[in-house]
């Protein structure tokens, strides 16, 4: 507990705030270690990982723990922009040179100088791209889009990437080259079911924070069961769906409630909308219809009585087959238990046999 204790307090310098990291697993612990031994190089860093693993959170930690911690620290996401904003955004661009560029533009490289350039999602640079980039990792230099003076950049570059970048390298589908000068050093992260020790402390640091957010004095922890169930979950969007989840739980309790239920899935409900067939509308159209085997039900004339009726008919008989056990019944009509208790009160439906 004294070393999760340790990562968890934001590290100052100046008026710079290191984020926060928490987690105590030996894992964990070794891949903060590789973070503080490739933090002081000049050098660049590709952080891999599955989705809500925290690869921008290391990418802060790598640049504030680093010489250049009092440079400018930028990050980009290069998945969110066309290749042409994208190139424009890192390398700037002159004046008149595409339409709509009325004035110089500074990219990325130039305002970063000697600080540090985060490139989130690296596989989705094009082929183009990658060329400059490769150029700018290996030489230090650039050019504006539409300029012809050469510029220099000392920045350091730390790339994250949710994918197999060697294995798309080997399928000619990112430069291998490009591979080779970024990765200097790749730092793994764990996903969050390989920390499993991790996963009751960071899920009371998210709660506490709800518990703050919602402006309650205090608040009253998980039961056991709950413990076990985030236990047992393996946790596909990690840290990030561990964030989600028990914020939904806290913001769906009573303050001075023990926390005994969490929903992993908000969009559970007998009622779920459900996606078409895989059919194009184009092989619909021009196939024949099929007559019904059975004379469709009519129309009902009403519609929200309709939904009422087929609401408390579902709930009744799910109660009696899971014999009035009001979470058994929650589990059978994928609600969560508190879910259920609202259709229960709103219908004023009896929970008892007989």
């Amino acid at each position: 507990m004294q070393a999760a204790a340790l990562l968890s307090t934001p590290c100052r310098f100046k008026k710079m705030v290191a984020p926060t990291i928490i987690g105590q697993s030996p894992v964990f612990l070794e891949t903060l270690d590789h973070v503080s031994n490739a933090a002081p190089l000049h050098r660049p860093v590709v952080i891999a990982g599955e989705r809500g693993t925290g690869k921008e959170l290391i990418a802060d930690r790598l640049h504030y723990l680093s010489p250049r911690w009092d440079q400018p620290f930028l990050k980009i996401n290069c998945a969110a922009l066309p290749e042409n904003l994208l190139e424009s955004e890192l390398f700037g661009h002159e004046a008149g040179s595409f339409t709509g560029a009325d004035r110089r533009h500074i990219g990325r490289f130039e305002r970063t100088g000697k600080g540090t350039l985060f490139l989130d999602e690296i596989v989705s640079i094009s082929p183009r791209l990658q060329e400059k980039l490769l150029r700018i990792i290996e030489y230090g230099e650039f050019e504006r889009v539409g300029g012809s003076q050469t510029m220099h950049s000392r920045a350091r570059i730390i790339s994250a990437a949710n994918r197999d970048l060697p294995a798309l390298a080997g399928k000619g589908k990112f430069r291998q080259d490009l591979l080779d000068r970024l990765a200097f050093d790749v730092i793994t992260l764990p996903p969050l079911r390989s920390r499993q020790g991790d996963i009751p402390l960071l899920a009371e640091h998210f709660a506490v924070n709800m518990t703050k957010e919602m402006r309650r004095s205090f608040f009253p922890g998980f039961s056991g069961q709950t413990t076990e169930k985030l236990l047992r979950h393996t946790w596909p969007g990690n840290v990030r769906e561990l964030k989600s989840v028990v914020e939904r739980a806290v913001y769906h309790s009573r303050e001075d409630e023990v926390i005994g239920e969490v929903t992993f899935d908000p969009f559970a409900s007998p009622f779920r909308l459900k996606e078409e067939s895989n059919v194009s509308p184009a092989i619909q159209e021009t196939s024949p219809p099929v007559a019904p085997a059975v004379t469709p039900a009519a129309t009902p004339a009403d519609l929200k009585a309709y939904i009422r009726e087929t609401e408390q008919r579902l709930l009744r008989q799910a109660l009696r087959e899971n014999k009035y056990n009001q979470r058994r019944t929650a589990e059978a009509l994928s609600l969560s238990y508190h879910q259920l208790r609202g259709y229960l009160k709103k219908y004023r439906i009896n929970t008892r046999s007989g």
